[in-house]
């Protein structure tokens, strides 16, 4: 499929600066676009490269005012301008039809849907329940009494262990497993010992979930993840954690037991949140970051965490939260010295 700039000007409802007649077969960033494809310009940072690139057209802003040799597109949002483009060139998404397939097994007391479609190997165990047009992948594993809602994806090779509750439109990427005993283990004469975690994890509407990640079963209760929801590959979520409506957690993060995430949280990548924190509403927590205390609502940006010796570290901080009363003496001492 190809465009003309004015067609795509037409349907992004952007002013044109270029000829209406130039085709347009391909779309791609700017490092990578060639001549004959758009990309797109929102971040000033990268100025740079929209200088260097070999775009035929570049959506813009509606206030840009540079001047670059490839035509533009001027509109309110570029980069969702773009995202219509390449939805339009790419092939058609991949549909599964209705049905369950000859190599799956499902339990008679299972509970389908309406065009449910069903996966080769998957397993239905009893008293699971699946809901109108879910699609549940091949090798997918849906452990007893588990209920997942409408409309979700639930990816090859992912395991719903017993009695989870999943909510409608959910996706989930291969290799996660949800439900899994939360880590807990009891000192007790010498050696650890388990401690039952009987609870279930909740997964709530439109959450997504990444590949190979994990979310435990609450020691009892529920272990929460709660409207909206975003979370990346290869989180690992332990027992009776709640992750607000509409957070987000990028990959590798670390969330230990009963901690709770506010709503509107943004966690970066390879952050480590320890036991019993909670982290209040619309925080931003940067990659790397480890978090050991409880967060304020509307708190702002957090980031920082060295690992040193736990009594170096300690005398460290208490050095840092000396810093204001040496400041104040070493100004008085000037002033008496009159410098």
């Amino acid at each position: 499929m190809t465009f003309t700039l004015q067609e795509l000007a037409a349907r992004s409802g952007g002013e044109l600066l270029g000829d209406p007649a130039q085709v347009i077969t391909g779309a791609a960033s700017l490092p990578e676009a060639v001549p004959g494809e758009i990309s797109f310009f929102a971040n000033p940072k990268y100025m740079p490269l929209l200088r260097k690139s070999r775009a035929s057209a570049v959506f813009v802003p509606t206030d840009f005012g540079e001047s670059i040799a490839a035509a533009q597109i001027r509109v309110a949002n570029p980069g969702k301008a773009f995202e219509q483009v390449v939805l339009s060139l790419a092939p058609p998404p991949i549909r599964f039809a209705p049905g369950v397939h000859p190599t799956a097994v499902v339990a008679p007391d299972a509970t389908l849907g309406e065009r449910v479609s069903i996966q080769p190997h998957a397993v239905i165990e009893p008293g699971a329940a699946i809901g109108d047009d879910t699609v549940i992948g091949a090798n997918s594993y849906v452990g007893h009494g588990t209920h997942i809602g409408r409309a979700c994806m639930i990816y090859p090779q992912v395991m719903l262990r017993e009695r989870t509750l999943v909510g409608d439109r959910v996706i989930i990427h291969s290799g996660t497993i949800i439900g899994a005993d939360g880590f807990g283990f009891e000192f007790v004469e010498g050696r650890q010992q388990k401690i039952p975690q009987i609870g279930i994890v909740q997964i709530d509407d439109d959450v997504e979930i990444g590949a190979n990640t994990t979310i435990d079963r609450a020691r009892f209760g529920r272990t929460w993840i709660k409207e909206g929801a975003k979370i990346d590959n290869l989180v690992q979520i332990a027992h009776n954690v709640v992750i607000g409506r509409h957070s987000v957690v990028a990959a590798q993060t670390g969330i230990a037991g009963s901690s709770r995430v506010g709503d509107y949280v943004m966690i970066g990548g390879n952050v480590g949140v320890t036991d019993h924190v909670e982290i209040g509403d619309r925080n931003i927590i940067g990659a790397r970051t480890g978090v050991s205390k409880d967060l304020p609502v509307n708190g702002g940006t957090w980031w920082g965490t060295v690992a040193v010796p736990a009594r170096e570290a300690k005398q460290q901080l208490a050095w840092v939260h000396r810093l204001g009363q040496l400041f104040a003496r070493v100004k008085a001492i000037e002033k008496k010295l009159g410098m």
